[in-house]
């Protein structure tokens, strides 16, 4: 599961656009001509590795300055929303407008955690990128890339992104074969049934304070 998450992270890394997220500020630049997904995914993996190959503190464990990077580089390229939505599931409806964007909040709070938790350990592996497949009127692609790494088995980590007004975004990822939006949904369905949609929120509240090093709050 360690190696998982780290390869993952280091995926998640790259992201999808340089346009801002739905979510972010009012007057945040937008892309007029978004760029191909997969050259996204190459000029932006680079951009991320290089900054953490380079950082001595990142290097050194500091997750800190992992989560600033994080941040920086990876949550304007995903979309959030549409993926705690699928992780959620049938329960989405479930929850009212405010739950809703808690749930957001909270899952994308969790996922900056963990893999800035695992970028830390990141120790020169090769991201190949797989050719291209497909066309021009496609609003829905799937980016192929693989990650080699000493002494391990390679990884196969696919991106399914979405065309949007503000250019490509992730809303899942498949490691393996497995999706992070379907892995995510049975667990979520899970602390559902057992608190409900405010118990869900609870849980992934604690989950991320856990990973922090913070007492879980009340």
């Amino acid at each position: 599961m360690k190696k998982l998450f780290l390869s993952l992270c280091l995926l998640l890394s790259i992201g999808a656009s340089v346009a801002a997220d739905p979510g972010a500020a009012p007057g945040a630049p937008a892309t007029a001509v978004p760029t191909a997904p997969d050259a996204l995914v190459r000029d932006v993996s680079s951009d991320v590795l290089a900054i953490v190959r380079d950082d001595q503190a990142i290097r050194a464990g500091d997750t800190g300055r992992v989560v600033d990077l994080v941040e920086e580089k990876v949550l304007p390229h995903f979309n959030f929303r549409r993926m705690t939505m699928l992780a959620v599931g049938k329960d989405w409806r479930q929850a009212t407008p405010e739950q809703q964007n808690e749930l957001v909040d909270a899952f994308r709070t969790l996922l900056v955690r963990t893999y800035s938790n695992a970028l830390t350990q990141y120790r020169n592996q090769v991201i190949e990128y797989k050719p291209a497949r497909f066309g021009a009127a496609d609003t829905t692609v799937r980016v192929q890339t693989e990650v080699r790494q000493a002494g391990a088995q390679p990884i196969n980590i696919d991106y399914v992104l979405e065309k949007t007004d503000r250019g490509w975004k992730v809303f899942d990822v498949v490691v393996a074969g497995v999706s992070l939006v379907t892995n995510y949904r049975g667990t979520f369905a899970q602390e559902i049934r057992a608190g409900g949609i405010d118990g869900l929120i609870r849980s992934l509240h604690a989950k991320t304070q856990e990973l922090s090093g913070s007492p879980e709050r009340s």
